[in-house]
């Protein structure tokens, strides 16, 4: 397998990545332009698309922002509300795999902003005979997250007719390099089908009696015809703003209280803190399809950022990719599924360009980023490491909780 000579990302990402003549791909080549664009001439173009959006009249939402419990919900609304004066409208869709501290940080999001708030939550019995159906389709317990935090907020926006929604990072040009920050591209149909939700919109997975077309309703996307009459549109902030997901937690942190939490298969602690799954069994599954993890996620990210060498970004891989989570056996409760069935899923989808059945039952990985720490041009390649990279853990506001459970529906607000 070829791998990056700066960052760590594999030939096989599943976004799709190119390598140029001196072996970089073109993640780290688009990542350049962060330390080149003229970002505050950008926030200026950011401040006139806004302005243009902004609802004269006051009897609607300026924009429809996605919010959960992590990520980089808290920077967004506090740019857009502190900083730009805008008055969103927050949505959410459920993912069910809640976590406590999750929670709590939805919780706190929506007090200290005082922003009007949506969420949506489907049955968990048809989510869960969804999640049966994407699992051998295409070896993905997280489809109905992916399918519903990306339609609710156009959904929304179209019956709402508020035509501004505003992302944070866009993933493709994050991480891969798919489109220039420069291309200022905004959130679409097609490309939600074909990445985020792996080539599957929510009608192709209808299985007669397994699946109907009322199961998958709320995870179809508004007719074209629907958007075009409110004008809906969907800006991503990375595209204006110098985008560094660690420093704008850390700010978060020290504004608002943000919460992290330690994650099972990686370094960072800041992402993803809401959601039971993803950084464990949801992360592993990835490592079973294509031989890599979030850790090398993130460690290509703080490489492009000059916060790691690649031989330290390497040893976060070596240290993370190989750790068992533990949290399988909840989700195979709460979906109604034995181990061997789960696995049978998994092997189903494996890249055989970085896996091969070494026996009836055992699958071996046949190349991995750490048998690439001396490759030919590395140096030639590399970024100079400029500060130190370290993750807090912040003290628990309930340190009394223990995760260990699914919150379907916790406390929404706090005095």
């Amino acid at each position: 397998m070829k791998y990056c000579n700066r960052c760590v990302y594999p030939a096989n990402h599943p976004l799709t990545i190119s390598f140029d003549d001196q072996g970089v791909c073109s993640g780290c080549r688009i990542h350049e332009e962060k330390d080149s664009l003229n970002w505050v001439g950008r926030a200026d173009k950011l401040k006139d698309l806004l302005n243009s959006f902004k609802n004269r009249s006051g009897r609607n939402f300026d924009c429809v922002v996605p919010v959960s419990g992590a990520g980089d919900t808290y920077f967004i609304v506090h740019t857009l509300k502190n900083v730009y004066k805008l008055n969103p409208l927050l949505v959410c869709y459920n993912k069910q795999y809640n976590t406590k501290v999750g929670i709590r940080n939805l919780a706190y999001l929506r007090s200290v902003f005082d922003c009007d708030y949506l969420i949506k939550t489907v049955s968990p019995d048809t989510v869960k005979k969804i999640s049966k159906i994407t699992l051998k389709k295409m070896g993905s317990m997280y489809w109905h997250c992916l399918a519903g935090s990306t339609v609710f907020p156009v959904q929304i926006a179209v019956q709402f007719k508020i035509p501004l929604i505003i992302w944070g990072a866009h993933q493709g040009c994050d991480q891969v390099g798919m489109f220039s920050h420069l291309d200022e591209v905004e959130m679409t149909r097609k490309y939600r089908k074909e990445h985020d939700l792996m080539g599957y919109e929510a009608e192709d997975l209808v299985e007669g009696e397994a699946l109907d077309q009322n199961d998958v309703e709320s995870f179809v996307y508004p007719h074209d015809g629907a958007i075009e009459s409110v004008g809906v549109r969907g800006v991503y902030l990375s595209n204006y703003i110098r985008w560094d997901s660690k420093k704008q937690h850390e700010l978060m942190i020290k504004l608002y209280g943000y919460e992290s939490a330690a994650q099972q298969r990686t370094f960072d602690t800041y992402n993803n803190v809401d959601c039971f799954h993803y950084s464990g069994i949801h992360d592993y599954i990835k490592f079973l399809k294509y031989g890599y993890g979030k850790a090398a996620d993130h460690a290509s990210r703080e490489i492009r950022l000059k916060r790691l060498t690649r031989e330290e970004g390497v040893e976060l891989v070596k240290k993370h990719q190989n750790v068992e989570p533990n949290d399988l056996n909840i989700f195979l409760e709460w979906i109604g599924m034995t181990e061997k069935e789960f696995y049978a899923c998994i092997n189903n989808v494996r890249d055989k360009s970085i896996w091969r059945l070494a026996s009836e039952d055992r699958w071996e990985l046949k190349d991995s980023v750490i048998n690439h720490v001396n490759s030919p041009d590395i140096d030639a390649s590399r970024l100079k490491k400029i500060e130190e990279c370290s993750f807090k853990l912040t003290p628990s506001r309930k340190p009394e909780e223990v995760e260990d459970s699914y919150v379907l529906i916790g406390k929404g607000f706090v005095n």
